[in-house]
C-alpha cells in the first residue's frame, strides 16, 4: 500500500507556516484533553489539533476496519495494536480530508468545530502507557567520551560494544510528557576522597539527548523477530531525555548498573511522529567497524537523518542552544537494537518504548550531554546572561528540538522541554 499522505505537493486548507515541524505531510500522533475536558486521541497539522474521536464518529473513516471506540481513549496503545497496514490507510484518509482540494470538512461549520481545536485549547498527555522501558547505548562517540573520561582512553570501549547493542531495563513509571515540571533528586554520592557516602540533592543533574521508538506487539513469548523485519513493528519516534544524576550514578551503578540515577524522570515529546512519515529521510547507518553477527546484520538503509538541538534557558532568561546532533550517528540502529532485544525470546507489546541512548557526533559541539559538553565540568558553558553551566541549575529548563528536511519539506516533532525544580528538603 502506498504512502499517499507524504505526497510533497500536498497542501493542507488548515494555514501552516512554512517552518512549521507539522505540516499535511507529517501527521503525528498523540492524546490530548479538550477545552470540554475530554480526553482524545488525535493529530496535528500546523498549530491545530485534530480530535481523531470526533473525527470517526462523525464517519470520516468509514471503509477502514476501525472498533468504535479506538480513538476515544486516553492512550495510544490499542490503535497502535491494530498495525502497520491500519497506521497508513488512517494517515492517507487524514492526508485526504485536510488536503486544500477536499472540502467535505472544510465547508461543514458544525463538524469543523467539534474536530478542530488550536493548540492553546489543549492540554497535551503522555501518549502511550508504557508498559516496558529500554533504553541503549548506541552511540559510539558517546560510549567512547565516557569510557575515556573514567577509564583508559586507549580502550574507552568495553570488549562487547562493537558486538552488541548494549542496554538496560528503565524504570516506565517515571516517563512524563513535555512540560511536566521534575525535582532534583535526593540520593547518596560519594564525595571526592570520602570513604563513606552522603545523602542529599544530586549536584550533577544532567540532560541526555536522545529520541526513542514506540513498538506495535511484535511477538510471543520465546519467538525473537528477525532483523528484516524489525520496521515493521515500529509505530513512531520521539524526542526522549533520559535525566541522569551522575554523582547519584557513580556511586550505585557498580555491578548491576543505572538504578536511581535514571528512575526520578525520562521526558518525551507528546507527537509519535510515524516511520512512514519518516520515510524521505531514510540514510545509511555508520560503516560497521567489526562484521556484527547474521542476526545483526542489516541492508539498505535502516537509520534516518533527524537533525537534533538541545537548549538550555535559565529561569526568565533566554534560549541557549548547546547542543547540534543527529540520529544518523548512531552506531547501532533501531532494527539492530529490536532484534537483539528479542533474540532471547523477550516478547515485545505495543506502547513499550526503546531509548537510543545518548546521541553524540564527533565534534565537541555535537555531544549530547553536559557531562560531555563540559567534560565532567572541567570546561563550563556561558551562557548568554553571563552565567556558566558545568551542569543543571535548579529552576534550568532543558529543551530538546528535532526535525528532518529535504527542499520538499521539514517533518519536525515539536519540543521536548522540562523544567528542574529544587530538591524537597527531607
Amino acid at each position: 500500500m502506498s504512502i499517499t499522505a507524504n505526497d510533497p505537493n500536498r497542501k493542507s486548507w488548515l494555514p501552516v507556516d512554512k517552518d512549521s515541524d507539522f505540516p499535511i505531510q507529517n501527521i503525528p500522533f498523540g492524546v490530548f484533553l479538550t477545552r470540554d475536558d475530554v480526553i482524545t486521541v488525535g493529530t496535528r497539522i500546523g498549530d491545530f489539533a485534530i480530535d481523531l474521536g470526533a473525527l470517526h464518529q462523525l464517519g470520516y473513516f468509514d471503509g477502514i476496519e476501525l472498533t468504535d471506540d479506538i480513538f476515544l481513549q486516553d492512550t495510544l496503545n490499542d490503535f497502535i495494536s491494530d498495525g502497520k497496514k491500519t497506521w497508513r490507510l488512517v494517515r492517507n484518509r487524514i492526508a485526504d480530508i485536510f488536503d486544500e482540494k477536499n472540502t467535505a470538512l472544510k465547508d461543514n461549520k458544525e463538524h469543523h468545530d467539534r474536530v478542530i481545536f488550536t493548540m492553546d485549547e489543549i492540554e497535551m498527555q503522555l501518549p502511550v502507557q508504557v508498559g516496558d522501558y529500554t533504553d541503549f547505548y548506541s552511540s559510539k562517540e558517546h560510549a567512547t567520551n565516557v569510557g575515556a573520561m573514567f577509564r583508559d582512553p586507549e580502550n574507552a570501549l568495553l570488549p562487547n560494544w562493537l558486538h552488541i547493542p548494549v542496554g538496560y531495563h528503565g524504570r516506565s513509571s517515571s516517563i512524563i510528557p513535555s512540560g511536566i515540571n521534575v525535582r532534583r533528586p535526593n540520593g547518596q554520592t560519594l564525595p571526592a576522597g570520602a570513604d563513606k557516602p552522603v545523602f542529599g540533592p544530586s549536584r550533577l543533574v544532567d540532560f541526555e539527548l536522545e529520541m526513542a521508538f514506540i513498538t506495535t506487539d511484535a511477538n510471543d513469548l520465546g519467538e525473537p523477530i528477525p532483523i528484516a523485519e524489525a520496521e515493521d513493528y515500529i509505530f513512531g519516534l520521539v524526542l526522549f531525555n533520559d535525566w541522569s544524576a551522575r554523582d547519584i550514578q557513580k556511586w550505585e551503578y557498580v555491578p548491576l548498573g543505572p538504578f536511581l540515577a535514571k528512575s526520578f524522570a525520562s521526558t518525551i515529546s507528546p507527537w509519535i511522529v510515524t516511520l512512514d512519515a519518516l520515510q524521505p529521510f531514510k540514510t545509511e547507518s555508520p560503516k560497521p567497524e567489526i562484521e556484527p553477527l547474521p542476526y545483526l546484520q542489516t541492508t539498505g538503509k535502516k537509520s534516518y537523518d533527524i537533525y537534533l538541538e538541545a537548549y538550555i534557558t535559565p529561569e526568565n532568561g533566554t534560549p541557549n542552544r548547546v547542543s547540534q546532533s543527529n540520529f544518523k550517528y548512531m552506531y547501532w540502529n533501531m532494527s539492530q537494537q529490536l532484534a537483539h532485544h528479542t533474540i532471547n525470546g523477550c516478547p515485545v507489546k505495543s506502547g513499550d518504548m526503546m531509548g537510543s541512548g545518548t546521541i553524540s557526533g564527533p565534534t565537541p559541539d555535537s555531544y549530547g550531554s553536559m557531562l560531555e559538553l563540559t567534560w565532567r565540568g572541567e570546561k563550563p558553558i556561558k551562557l548568554n546572561d553571563g552565567s556558566e553551566r558545568k551542569f543543571i541549575n535548579d529552576n534550568d529548563t532543558v529543551t530538546l528540538r528535532g526535525y528532518c528536511q529535504n527542499n520538499e519539506v521539514r517533518i519536525g516533532f515539536g519540543e521536548c522541554a522540562t523544567k528542574i525544580l529544587p530538591a524537597l528538603k527531607l
